[in-house]
């Protein structure tokens, strides 16, 4: 696994909240749900992100975007259309007062919208816990990005077009999984821009020392790493690789090290069952407390605390 993978695999989606909109305007939906990530990706007609700061953005087919929460933003025909319908945290549904939508909003598997003929039809993806997308890949971004569908030839929105409206059985692992991978192909292409100013983790994979410490703190982060030991793995001498690992990624190896044990301990830790001991283990931690006093000190909760947190 390389470092980019490893990265870019902080997206994992688990019962994702994925709807087909199909609608005729005027429309406008409101988004208060405070969730982490949200793609919104046209399939047919146009849309306009309208976030309550910064400016508004035209969606056309084909073209996908990045939103990263939890600032509340609209979807719309257009910019001055009032909102109909409001999306709460829990991706409940009401209208601007607070009734609760109409069944005939529904149009079918995972399709909602004002006109089964509408003209407008749009994909929408939501990573609905901060623990699904890794806070390093969170901060990278911007509050809105948009990949212009003619700018890259991708299968996956037609293919999550076509599965979104299914309910066969395992359908919710695909559908997770397809996102995923939108998420994935779309951050590689938007990171791949000059004007994207991609984060020094992400540019570092190419170079043939760093992106080899990388890969090496990835594939094995509960080894007793030491600069020097990383040093001689990379070919380096260890006052070589701190200088240009801290260049290129913008902190020390160790330091890196660190953030990405703790990155890992606190998804670890969401899983049924997890104990502090074993998460300390396995990401490089010789007891719970070494592992508690690293988590205290660098999340400000411990373990056991982030855990109860995450599960409420």
């Amino acid at each position: 696994m390389d470092a980019v993978v490893s990265l870019l695999d902080g997206p994992r989606a688990r019962g994702a909240f994925l709807l087909r909109s199909v609608l005729t305007p005027p429309w406008s939906i409101r988004i208060e749900d405070q969730a982490p990530l949200t793609l919104v990706a046209m399939v047919q007609g146009d849309a306009w992100v309208v976030p309550d700061e910064g400016a508004s953005v035209q969606l056309s087919p084909g073209d996908l975007a990045i939103i990263r929460g939890p600032d509340p933003y609209a979807v719309a025909d257009e910019p001055a259309t009032a909102p109909q319908v409001v999306i709460h945290p829990g991706q409940i549904c009401t209208t601007p007062d607070g009734q609760e939508l109409p069944g005939m909003m529904e149009l079918g598997v995972r399709t909602w919208g004002n006109n089964p003929d509408g003209p407008t039809t749009l994909l929408t993806g939501t990573y609905t816990m901060r623990g699904e997308v890794s806070q390093r890949l969170l901060s990278a971004l911007p509050p809105l990005l948009v990949v212009p569908g003619d700018s890259w030839d991708s299968p996956l929105v037609p293919l999550l077009a076509t599965e979104i409206v299914k309910d066969d059985p395992g359908q919710e692992a695909v559908l997770d999984r397809l996102l995923d991978l939108l998420l994935i192909a779309a951050l590689r292409e938007w990171f791949a821009r000059p004007a994207a100013n991609a984060p020094g983790w992400y540019k570092a994979h190419s170079d043939p020392i760093v992106g080899r410490a990388l890969q090496m703190l990835h594939n094995k982060p509960a080894q007793p790493w030491t600069v020097a030991s990383l040093a001689a793995e990379t070919g380096v001498s260890r006052a070589a690789l701190a200088r240009r690992f801290t260049a290129l990624v913008g902190e020390s190896p160790m330091s890196y090290l660190t953030e990405w044990r703790l990155a890992l301990a606190a998804d670890l830790l969401r899983e049924p069952g997890a104990t502090v001991g074993a998460v300390a283990r396995h990401v490089g931690y010789g007891s719970s407390f070494a592992l508690s006093t690293a988590f205290k000190r660098i999340r400000g909760v411990s373990p056991r605390e982030h855990r109860r947190a995450a599960r409420t």
